[in-house]
């Protein structure tokens, strides 16, 4: 009797590896890497440093409303448990949480492609909008546990140091324990916006070149230039185009009674349409790339 042997089904394009394994995949890789573990922790940490810092102050030194930027917002956060997590934030938007951000766009592509792993997901059976999904929820993820991590210890830190009686606007009026943390994971949202549209940015530079540091450092100095270029006057028409504008205000709208909205709206819509232009370019990129 003949045995008959069957050909190995050929792979067809539904033949695709699960898209919540792919994504388990990539948190596990992200958050395997010492840097990202050492950006998160001093993130976490900036909260503690600024609370205990503030214990030192002896008198609120005085400053202008939330108008005048970071530096108002830091020393009214001086006694003020609802205030210092925002101040946090708003001071290391600055920076430090675009930092984060751009180094796990650089990470997600062009760290890949320069240690030869990119090439594997090119020539799997994964779709390049599909891997474009999967790196950019890595992205995102990141800026998320970045933010939430400084409120978290923020909040904790304010607590700790001046207690639940200390949670009040700069209009004076109290506000409860939730209403605090509504107000602040309102502001989080806001500036895990922002950090989307760098993420969206680095990964539109990341899926054209092979060097990380070429990416942070593009995007860092298109940072730079952004918060110099809002400085001009003679530049208002150029303003509202400027993912930087009102970064250092907008966050502090949350803390005002009644709370303001047109800024966060607007910053808001700006991010939206760079993060769909940012991850159009990367998609374009990747969609005719070999290797």
């Amino acid at each position: 009797m003949t045995a008959v042997l069957e050909a190995p089904a050929a792979r067809t394009g539904h033949d695709t590896v699960p898209l919540t394994r792919l994504l388990a995949a990539e948190l596990r890789w992200i958050f395997r890497r010492p840097r990202t573990l050492a950006v998160l922790g001093l993130l976490a940490l900036i909260p503690v440093i600024i609370g205990i810092g503030l214990t030192l102050v002896d008198d609120n030194p005085a400053g202008g409303g939330p108008d005048d930027g970071g530096g108002a917002l830091l020393a009214s956060a001086v006694n003020n448990a609802f205030v210092l997590p925002i101040a946090a934030v708003v001071m290391s938007l600055a920076l430090l949480l675009p930092l984060a951000s751009a180094m796990a766009g650089a990470d997600a592509i062009a760290g890949e492609t320069a240690h030869g792993t990119l090439r594997g997901w090119l020539i799997a059976p994964v779709g390049r909008g599909r891997l474009l999904a999967v790196k950019a929820f890595g992205v995102a993820t990141v800026s998320v546990v970045s933010v939430l991590a400084m409120c978290v210890t923020g909040v904790v830190t304010g607590l700790i140091i001046n207690g639940t009686d200390s949670l009040f606007t700069l209009s004076g009026t109290t506000l409860s324990l939730g209403g605090a943390l509504a107000r602040i994971l309102l502001m989080a949202g806001w500036v895990v916006l922002q950090l989307w549209a760098v993420g969206a940015v680095a990964l539109a530079i990341s899926s054209w070149t092979e060097h990380p540091m070429l990416v942070v450092a593009s995007v860092l100095a298109a940072d730079i230039v952004f918060t110099i270029l809002g400085f001009l006057t003679s530049l208002d028409w150029l303003h509202p185009f400027l993912l930087t504008k009102d970064w250092s205000m907008a966050p502090a709208e949350v803390l005002q009674d009644p709370m303001g909205t047109q800024m966060l709206g607007e910053g808001a819509l700006r991010a939206a349409c760079y993060i769909v232009i940012g991850l159009s370019l990367a998609y374009a990129r990747l969609s005719t790339r070999d290797g």
